[in-house]
């Protein structure tokens, strides 16, 4: 499973940035501008909303692992998360918390 998680990270990671990367090289390399586009219509806005709290919750678990667990590790989530995406942040975190217990 360890894996299937580190994939699904890196996958999670390439393929968002791909698409970003293609907006930017089509429009401006503002974000401000891929922002407005993000909310385009009610859809969009639901899905960016929709992301952000999977996002938010996202990193209140993480920081309560490192907390409870002092899991230091499971900071990178958070970067993983608000720089590339939940499709990244998630299946990091799986994948750190997947490790075999040091006990």
């Amino acid at each position: 499973m360890r894996f299937i998680y580190l994939s699904l990270a890196i996958i999670g990671a390439i393929v968002p940035m791909y698409y970003f990367i293609a907006w930017f090289r089509e429009n401006t390399w503002s974000l401000m501008s891929m922002v407005d586009a993000w909310h385009v219509n009610n859809a969009t806005s639901g899905l960016v909303w929709d992301l952000t709290i999977a996002a938010i919750a996202l990193t209140v678990w993480a920081i309560a692992q490192v907390v409870t667990r002092r899991d230091w590790w499971m900071l990178t989530v958070i970067p993983a998360t608000f720089c590339i995406g939940v499709s990244c942040g998630l299946p990091l975190a799986f994948y750190l918390r997947s490790r075999p217990s040091q006990a």
